[in-house]
């Protein structure tokens, strides 16, 4: 991988980051005037017209992209992606952007943590000493058994919980299917699995809101076209740290369009979280190298 190749991949993360906080950005107001399945299942239709079109335009077509030996878990990972999302977009609503992603940083923690017991890898001490310090830091953010604690706030925790899961699933489908089929099924099934869902919570939107709509579809296409890029051209372990910078363009998006403040439990809980992060990815990579 050269040098060139490595520095466009990070450009196209954190492109990729701005996009998806756009899009956070979006879905809370949404959310906040209309029912969050609906606005979900608007945005999967989108995607999973996208996903078709990507899968249309490689070798072999819709019928390679489909082409899987493990249907149930490809089904799974797709319902509980699209689960997540509208979990996450309702902690957008009860909590704002900037503590929800705060919150939600905690999750290559737990998908570190939960690797060995799902996945069978091996997890160091200096690494679990790591996910330690990130589960604290969760924990500084929630406050528990203080008063201003938040119970919304676990809305994050089982959307972090969620997305973890999602991703060793993801990873455990790797070893069979290709990043193409796992991409169709995840559109594909997450748009039936939610319209048979948010079609029974249609409501009529106001157009200037269709605006809003149509901007939102867009940017949950943009936002996976560039991180598909972005592992096309750089090697995930060296773009993967960057990844937290929606973290910092959500608060930022927060606190400027929606007038929501830092309290600093969560300034704390969060800086732990990111430097846990970050840790544990340098000492996933020194272990592949």
């Amino acid at each position: 991988m050269t040098e060139q190749n490595t520095r466009l991949g990070i450009l196209l993360m954190v492109t990729t980051t701005f996009i998806f906080s756009v899009q956070d950005g979006i879905s809370q107001h949404l959310a906040r005037e209309y029912n969050v399945f609906m606005v979900v299942m608007i945005r999967y239709w989108f995607f999973a017209a996208f996903v078709m079109t990507v899968a249309t335009r490689q070798a072999g077509g819709l019928r390679a992209a489909a082409a899987t030996k493990q249907p149930l878990l490809q089904s799974f990972r797709a319902v509980l992606l699209v689960a997540e999302i509208c979990v996450m977009v309702i902690a957008f609503t009860y909590l704002g952007l900037v503590e929800s992603h705060a919150i939600f940083a905690a999750y290559p923690l737990l998908i570190a943590a939960l690797s060995g017991p799902v996945l069978g890898e091996h997890v160091g001490w200096r690494r679990w000493l790591a996910i330690g310090v990130g589960f604290v830091g969760v924990i500084i953010i929630l406050q528990p058994g203080a008063g201003v604690f938040r119970p919304e706030a676990m809305i994050a925790v089982a959307s972090a919980l969620m997305f973890a899961l999602y991703g060793l699933l993801t990873r455990y489908a790797a070893r069979q299917d290709s990043a193409a089929t796992s991409f169709f099924w995840t559109g594909t099934v997450g748009a039936v699995a939610m319209t048979l869902v948010g079609v029974w919570f249609w409501e009529p939107m106001r157009p200037s809101d269709w605006a809003w709509m149509i901007l939102l579809c867009f940017t949950g296409a943009a936002g996976h076209f560039t991180l598909i890029k972005c592992y096309e051209v750089a090697e995930a372990s060296a773009v993967q740290p960057f990844a937290y910078l929606q973290l910092v363009f959500a608060s930022m998006i927060g606190l400027l369009v929606f007038s929501e403040t830092v309290r600093t439990n969560v300034a704390l809980g969060a800086a732990l979280i990111v430097g846990a992060g970050l840790f544990t990815l340098w000492r996933q990579r020194r272990a592949e190298t």
